[in-house]
């Protein structure tokens, strides 16, 4: 034994009856961690101290018994056991692979001497460099990379290698991946500009190096990713260049779930209670998963290059990250800040990065700018577009500007983009692309084509905006009947404004588009279809037939479904309610500028092409809906638009008919099915009957509203409503004799 109060008196931990094996007393008491542990042969009475492995920077591994390398056979028992393992995986790992490196292994077992020795007692057995070199002439890994790549030559070998030594085992050792600890070790600790160094200097002498690096956050041995990086914006900027950096990204055992256990290998099962963190996993798989599905577009480094971040001040600020990397026609950026501060600058020239030219035994360094980083065009009339992955806003860029100045970039605390998806594409003679970068100034949009579309309709939207928004809609609907505000005297005053809006924006259509309609007449119509809309809670007051029960229950649903509507708050209540009607009349007819023909179809097709619908939804948000009901909205406009003259049917024609007609007419339309919620179920084809209700509400004021509009005589108009509602009801009742079934209502509507 090295020491004289070593005692081994603890039980025998051998599994063999023929051999006995014994810890170090001072271990069970947590006191001491012994270097050897005392060997008995049964048979001989002959008793051995063997070494534990040890790394010679904390205690010993007292699970292992240390090998003696400096023996070829034992060199080649372990070679073959690595074979013996390669036949049956394709991946192994090496565990703390750098202590069996020579200058590692000589210096912690057989130093040389006069320098100490950093394993107690192992000072005597030292050896001097020519005397070690002698009995271990070739890197022992050396040896097993030859050897594998000979016997099993598709095994992937993995190294644990520390020290400084990364470098050292992929280049010169040959090891397929190493481990890179100071990924985790100074991005957690925010040693940013020596982990810079670390990029900066594997890049200029090859960067090839860089690709075999395993980067992960924990493993084993260490704390959990939790425990050092937390679960907020650092932890999901240092996994995103995890995920986005070349070479192959780890992640640890229950990282993505969010556990606190620290595991060791030994362990069978987890000793804690713990569930996965919901809001951790999700937001792993909106922004970590979509990256690693990407994983083509990072992972090589023929094209990656790593740029200074440049402050406003022209200080290069190290904390901040900034990388691009290319895979054929596709293009990535990522920039993360890892520190607890604010960043403003300029990222415009990439790092040195060494490249082989000619026959390849010339090598020299080179810079690149942004721009050429990206593979873009140089000349001025050229943009590039592309798009944030966390926050899916698209930008565009002047591809000169990227070459000569860069892109200017704000970062807060942790933050980090991942451009993705970049096209370029070339100005026209209008110089839209140019125009559409000033007016964004830098800004992020949800849709680049989107915003050029918005400046190419600027001379209508602007129209529009006026005739649709918050306030206005705010104010008509306080103006409607029944309200304190309602007076003859007002009512005109807010029909003269909407007609004089409504002339504005027909005039700009009509130009815009060089069509044939007269914009005094439509004007007009939309004037007389407000003030239908206005007094449509006093039609009753206004048209009386009190000898019909028809018409008496048509008023009655006009007003309780309304008014039941407006209760429940639904899609918005009160405002949304009035917001779609208001919204149905002003757009329904701006078609008929292009086209008298057509009208309807041209409106149609605008709430999308000319981006209506997307002004109709701020319109409502403002009003107070959220974003899923105001496209509901929308939608429900567009269906009003199109079907708005259902029930006009010649008078002969039947009642069945016309329901059936109807009912055919709307199925057809694929926005009605998603509007009554129709889906299959165990083969059969349901719809929504609250949903069917709400639609033929809207259908049934859509009518009024035209009857009260279109009526050349006051008297006929009780009439034209009740025939409107006799539709309504008979569709009523087929859908509730059809079991709220799509196959059987048609079905029921004719019968």
């Amino acid at each position: 034994s090295p020491f004289p109060s070593y005692t081994f008196n603890g039980p025998n931990l051998s599994w063999d009856n023929r051999v006995g094996i014994f810890l170090e007393d001072h271990y069970y008491d947590n006191s001491d961690a012994a270097v050897v542990f005392k060997r008995v042969d049964f048979w001989t009475g002959q008793e051995k101290y063997i070494y534990h492995g040890n790394d010679g920077t904390s205690m010993p591994w007292n699970d292992t018994a240390q090998l003696n390398y400096l023996k070829p056979e034992v060199r080649e028992a372990v070679i073959q056991t690595i074979l013996h393992v390669a036949r049956k995986f394709p991946i192994i790992r090496f565990d703390a692979a750098m202590t069996l490196a020579k200058r590692h292994y000589q210096r912690l077992w057989f130093p040389e001497p006069g320098s100490g020795g950093d394993i107690p007692s192992r000072a005597e057995h030292g050896l001097t460099k020519e005397q070690f070199d002698a009995a271990m002439p070739v890197e022992f890994w050396r040896e097993v990379v030859d050897r594998v790549a000979q016997e099993a030559p598709d095994t992937l070998l993995l190294a644990e290698a520390f020290w400084l030594m990364e470098g050292y085992f992929v280049r010169t050792l040959g090891m397929h991946r190493v481990y890179n600890s100071a990924f985790m070790n100074m991005l957690r600790d925010e040693k940013n500009q020596e982990y810079r160094l670390v990029i900066k200097n594997t890049i200029e002498f090859d960067p090839e190096i860089l690709k075999r690096y395993v980067n992960f956050m924990n493993n084993p041995d260490e704390r959990t990713a939790v425990d050092q990086f937390g679960k907020g914006d650092k932890y999901f900027g240092v996994c995103a260049m995890l995920a986005t950096l070349p070479g192959l990204p780890m992640f640890g055992h229950g990282q993505v779930e969010g556990f606190s256990e620290k595991y060791g290998m030994e362990y069978r099962r987890a000793y804690w209670d713990e569930i996965p963190d919901d809001y951790l996993v999700g937001r792993h798989e909106r922004e970590i998963f979509p990256l690693l599905r990407k994983r083509y577009l990072f992972a090589e480094v023929r094209d990656f290059l790593l740029y200074d971040f440049y402050t406003v001040e022209g200080f290069v600020n190290e904390d901040v990250f900034a990388y691009s990397n290319r895979a054929g026609d596709e293009r990535s950026l990522v920039i993360y800040h890892n520190k607890f501060a604010s960043a403003r600058g300029w990222i415009r020239i990439s790092s040195a990065f060494l490249v082989k030219t000619g026959n390849g035994d010339e090598k020299i360094l080179m810079q690149k700018t942004l721009g050429e980083g990206l593979g873009l065009h140089r000349e001025g009339d050229y943009f590039v577009i592309f798009r944030d992955h966390i926050t899916g806003l698209e930008y565009i860029r002047n591809c000169q500007e990227l070459h000569e100045k860069g892109l200017y970039v704000e970062l807060q605390a942790y933050k980090y983009h991942v451009f993705l998806d970049f096209r370029e594409v070339k100005d026209n003679e209008w110089r839209q692309y140019a125009h559409l970068t000033d007016y964004l100034n830098g800004r992020g949009v949800p849709s680049i084509d989107e915003a050029l579309k918005e400046i190419f309709l600027q001379s209508i939207h602007a129209p529009f905006r006026e005739l649709v928004n918050a306030g206005q809609l705010r104010w008509l609907i306080e103006h409607r009947a029944g309200s304190p505000n309602h007076t003859p005297e007002k009512l005109e005053a807010v029909l003269d404004e909407v007609e004089g809006k409504a002339r504005r924006l027909l005039g700009e259509i009509k130009d815009f588009t060089g069509g044939n309609g007269e914009v005094e007449p439509v004007a007009r119509q939309i004037r007389e279809e407000t003030a239908a809309l206005l007094r449509l809670p006093e039609v009753g007051s206004r048209h009386p037939k009190p000898g019909s029960p028809k018409y008496q229950k048509a008023l009655k649903f006009l007003n309780a479904a309304g008014a039941e509507k407006e209760a429940q708050s639904l899609a918005g209540g009160d405002a949304a309610l009035w917001g779609v009607l208001f919204g149905w009349v002003f757009v329904h007819r701006l078609g008929y500028m292009f086209d008298k023909e057509s009208g309807q179809g041209y409106s149609r097709a605008w709430v999308d092409e000319w981006l209506l619908g997307k002004l109709l939804v701020q319109a409502f948000n403002d009003l107070g809906m959220s974003e899923s009901q105001a496209w509901r909205a929308v939608t429900a406009i567009k269906l009003l638009i199109t079907h708005q003259d259902w029930a006009e049917t010649p008078s002969r024609t039947s009642l069945k008919l016309a329901s059936y007609s109807a009912l055919q007419n709307w199925l057809k339309d694929s926005d009605i099915q998603r509007f009554i919620g129709v889906n299959r179920y165990q083969g059969i084809l349901w719809f929504n009957k609250e949903a069917f209700e709400e639609w033929l509400w809207w259908m049934f004021v859509a009518a009024v509203v035209c009857i009260l509009v279109d009526s050349e005589a006051e008297e006929q108009i009780p009439q034209k409503i009740s025939s409107a509602y006799s539709l309504v009801e008979s569709l009523q009742k087929a859908s509730k004799d059809s079991q709220y079934q799509v196959e059987f209502l048609l079905q029921s509507a004719a019968r």
